[in-house]
């Protein structure tokens, strides 16, 4: 396999990679126009630093693959490169999920603005699901470490949403 300078997948940073690879700049605006604030230098030092490829597809409301696919044509890279975890990140509706087996709803967006940390009270949350129910996190952007966390802790996920509605559901593996 070819090596690369930098993997493109779906939590590479958009500063990285633009960083690594300028001439993608481009490539991003070409997919989502919006993307055009990347030319900004604060934006580029601040908000590209911390935003993934899945927060800027969700940002951009396009699937995360019309990001990925051109960006990685663009620089030599194949699908292949995708694990399977990440190829279900922004999946259809699984078949576990049921509205009626949501136990808990929590607004992560209200605790963040409240200047308070929503990952204790999602993890706390989390601990007492049963088996078959679910929770579900309400969140103005897609809360990757929250994702990350219950994930490693055995936990299966599903993010549907918007722009700045992402709706995000937990439940036990």
């Amino acid at each position: 396999m070819e090596e690369h300078k930098l993997i493109i997948r779906p939590k590479t940073k958009v500063g990285e990679l633009l960083d690594v690879y300028p001439e993608l700049e481009d490539v991003l605006i070409g997919i989502v126009p919006a993307f055009k604030k990347l030319k900004n230098p604060v934006l580029r030092k601040t908000v590209a630093r911390v935003t993934t490829l899945q927060q800027a597809a969700v940002v951009g409301k396009v699937k995360l693959d019309e990001i990925l696919e051109p960006l990685r044509k663009a620089v030599g890279q194949t699908a292949e490169l995708l694990t399977e975890e990440e190829k279900q990140y922004f999946s259809e509706k699984p078949e576990w999920f049921d509205d009626n087996k949501i136990v808990k709803t929590i607004d992560a967006s209200k605790i963040l603005n409240s200047g308070e940390n929503p990952l204790g009270v999602i993890m706390n949350a989390s601990h007492v699901l049963e088996d078959d129910t679910i929770l579900e996190i309400i969140h103005e952007f897609v809360p990757a470490p929250i994702i990350d966390e219950l994930s490693e802790k055995g936990f299966a996920f599903w993010l549907t949403g918007s722009e700045n509605k992402i709706k995000l559901y937990f439940k036990k593996r």
